[in-house]
């Protein structure tokens, strides 16, 4: 398949349960590795104007809020955030399907807090849809590394791209020397390096 760039203009990013009970069930990955990561992506989203889906499961309960910074970088992203109810494949969820639907986009970014069941599931349907989808692997996580390499292998096998935080903003930004690609290293990239 020709490799075509993922861009501000062609692309959408769903955030997959980003959830303060949830990520500490995350293990594969250190805690505040795989939280930078995920707002990193939603720093990059803001800064190039990227249609984002945010969606929980079951926040009132164990897996409970999304990370307060998603409400501060997205706010309207958050406000209009897909609740679910329990239903373990986000694409299942017919408010969220629609939500995606919505983006008029066909290239998608897809980080979930665990790989092992909040992304794949979504990701292969997905790619069975017809969607091109790069799983950001390090803005999510799993309980262990074995869960971690199962869900990532079945998702590669079945037609996902596997990419980095770091990888996927540099495929976005594209150049940068532009004022967005500026913005991202001054915002985004550089106070993770320094972090």
């Amino acid at each position: 398949m020709p490799y075509e760039r993922f861009t501000g203009e062609n692309a959408a990013m769903l955030l997959i349960d980003h959830q303060v009970g949830t990520m500490s069930w995350a293990k594969s990955i250190p805690f505040e590795e795989l939280k930078r990561n995920a707002l990193m992506l939603a720093k990059t989203a803001k800064i190039l104007k990227i249609p984002v889906v945010l969606t929980s499961s079951m926040e009132e309960y164990a897996q409970g809020p999304l990370l307060s910074e998603l409400e501060a970088i997205l706010p309207d992203e958050f406000a209009a955030r897909v609740k679910r109810l329990g239903i373990v494949n986000a694409m299942e969820d017919e408010n969220f399907a629609a939500a995606v639907r919505a983006t008029g986009r066909k290239k998608l970014i897809i980080a979930g807090v665990t790989n092992d069941v909040c992304t794949v599931y979504p990701a292969l349907s997905l790619v069975s849809d017809g969607y091109e989808v790069q799983v950001v692997a390090d803005a999510g996580a799993s309980p262990s590394k074995f869960g971690d390499d199962m869900a990532l292998r079945r998702m590669e096998k079945n037609g996902a791209t596997l990419t980095s935080t770091n990888q996927v903003i540099a495929e976005l930004a594209g150049n940068w020397a532009t004022p967005e690609g500026t913005q991202i290293v001054s915002e985004v990239v550089m106070p993770a390096l320094q972090g």
